[in-house]
């Protein structure tokens, strides 16, 4: 091994070895498709032996699952962005702070959320369970609060919104033919719309797994989004 390949043995505490190599695994695989990427190439880069990262991880795919999971919940939002004011300013400062967290590694998320994916029954469980989690979260961020029991349409219009959140984020980052700023433009006008406009229109549909919802909107915003 010549000195140029060999690891950059850095001491580091445990819980910030583990980061270190979750963030050089997400750049990897965000750089190359999945069957392309070795364990030994994560630990290169991140300056461990190879019997480190499995011991932290195991194999590559668990490695990759901590990946898909770390990347999709993309935690932090209740507590970086405030929950006040105006309808369109809530879903414009949750847009931003959104764009700006895949921004940091947005061919990971990419790679997760489209074709780049690898064919794993765990990784679909883990994108679906993500998708309902930021469903609710974007709900009760906009003070939509569905009560349980109620009708559960307003978390599915959400999760059709996740798609276009998805599929938006892969022209901005991989194919050049949205810029940030359309990006923003298109989710948040969206979002808005949803809530402002579809949402009183749902008709209730009573029924023991089907009630009416109960949505803590207040006022209904005018057109403007306030």
């Amino acid at each position: 091994m010549s000195s140029a390949d060999a690891p950059r043995w850095k001491r580091l505490e445990p819980d910030a070895r583990r980061e270190q190599i979750l963030e050089c695994a997400m750049r990897l695989f965000g750089e190359r498709p999945y069957a392309e990427v070795s364990t030994t190439d994560i630990a290169r880069e991140a300056g461990v032996a190879r019997g480190l990262l499995n011991h932290y991880f195991g194999q590559k795919r668990d490695l990759y699952l901590k990946v898909v999971k770390r990347m999709l919940r993309m935690p932090g939002l209740e507590e970086k962005v405030s929950a006040t004011g105006t309808l369109r300013q809530r879903v414009e400062r949750s847009v931003e702070w959104y764009l700006d967290t895949v921004a940091a590694h947005g061919k990971m998320y990419v790679a997760v959320t489209g074709a780049g994916s690898i064919a794993d029954p765990e990784v679909e469980r883990i994108v679906a369970q993500a998708d309902d989690v930021a469903a609710a979260k974007t709900l009760e961020f906009l003070g939509l609060k569905v009560e349980v029991g109620s009708d559960a349409r307003h978390r599915a219009m959400m999760r059709s919104y996740g798609g276009l959140v998805k599929s938006t984020i892969r022209e901005w980052i991989r194919g050049g033919t949205l810029s940030r700023e359309d990006a923003h433009l298109l989710l948040s006008e969206a979002l808005i719309t949803i809530v402002r406009d579809v949402f009183p229109h749902l008709p209730q549909q009573p029924g023991p797994e089907r009630g009416a919802a109960t949505l803590k909107t207040g006022p209904r915003p005018g057109k403007d989004g306030r």
